[in-house]
């Protein structure tokens, strides 16, 4: 069984391969307003933190298209 730091190395090389970043961001309450303006988040989920980042995910693929698709 493969130890904890060996999965997340082994996670970290098929980002990469799939030409992914792993990156930690800080969103304003403006930008989540913006969000739920947009209708890509539910005003009862603007504290979820997975609603936000799948909102975050849905109005980057409206965005930029599906250029990025891999």
């Amino acid at each position: 069984m493969s130890s904890l730091a060996a999965e997340r190395m082994r996670r970290h090389r098929q980002r990469q391969r799939n030409g992914l970043r792993c990156l930690t961001i800080e969103i304003h309450e403006a930008e989540i307003d913006v969000l739920v303006q947009t209708g890509f988040l539910k005003p009862e989920t603007r504290s979820d933190s997975y609603a936000v980042t799948e909102a975050l995910y849905d109005y980057l693929y409206h965005t930029m298209g599906s250029c990025c698709d891999a």
